[in-house]
């Protein structure tokens, strides 16, 4: 077996903060230790401080502002669900994530959302939803439509009260857009009006059941409906 390389300086940065998060003693809107006291903290280069922060930057868990005191300084944020689609996209795109096993972790969240939504969306909720639906109507060309659908989606994720659902639904949603809009770009007119005609029966349907409680009937339908949607939409190329 080939020997493990110690890790880069900046890797030290950003051990020591996904440590304390972990540990629960960082926490959002707690701050870091100057680049100074870091840097002698952890024996590493200030250069190295910096870009152990950066590296945390792009993945939404710092942010860092110029001032004097408190005013300035690396600061815990929250991971923004966009931060989770931008990291989830790139590795759809590099193949490191199987489209087919994307669409799998999908079916079990969509369960998820619609079974919540069922219990726990507000009469806010559901109006938003069928907001979303009257969109995917409107829609005149094949990207509203599909935007449209995947805030029909999202909106659903909502409706459940659970964060965590919601972001990594919006994460899957951005991840496969790509080949989704590639799919229905190679659809003829036919072939597509054929498609919208019958997603929105799909959608129609599932609202019908979030609307009526009924999470059993909820959860078979979407499940149905995502699985066959990325069947005819499916790109291979």
């Amino acid at each position: 077996m080939g020997e493990v390389s110690p890790p880069r300086a900046y890797e030290i940065v950003v051990a020591w903060v996904e440590e304390r998060v972990l540990l629960g003693q960082l926490g959002v809107g707690d701050f870091l230790p100057s680049e100074r006291e870091l840097a002698g903290m952890l024996g590493v280069s200030r250069p190295a401080v910096r870009e152990g922060v950066r590296s945390l930057q792009a993945q939404g868990v710092l942010h860092s502002s110029v001032g004097a005191g408190r005013a300035g300084g690396t600061q815990v944020t929250a991971v923004p669900a966009g931060a989770l689609a931008r990291l989830l996209r790139l590795h759809v795109a590099l193949a490191n994530f199987p489209l087919d096993d994307v669409v799998e972790v999908r079916v079990a969240l969509e369960r998820l959302s619609v079974r919540l939504a069922c219990a726990r969306a507000t009469d806010e909720d559901l109006v938003r939803v069928g907001e979303q639906l009257q969109a995917m109507r409107d829609a005149t060309t094949r990207e509203e439509f599909n935007d449209a659908d995947a805030a029909f989606h999202v909106a659903i994720a909502q409706s459940s009260g659970n964060r965590l659902s919601t972001d990594t639904t919006i994460a899957i949603r951005e991840s496969v857009r790509p080949p989704i809009l590639r799919g229905m770009a190679r659809l003829s007119h036919e072939e597509y009006d054929e498609l919208a005609v019958d997603l929105m029966r799909e959608h129609e349907a599932i609202h019908a059941a979030v609307l009526a409680r009924d999470a059993p009937v909820a959860e078979a339908l979407v499940e149905v409906h995502v699985r066959e949607a990325w069947r005819r939409l499916r790109v291979v190329d």
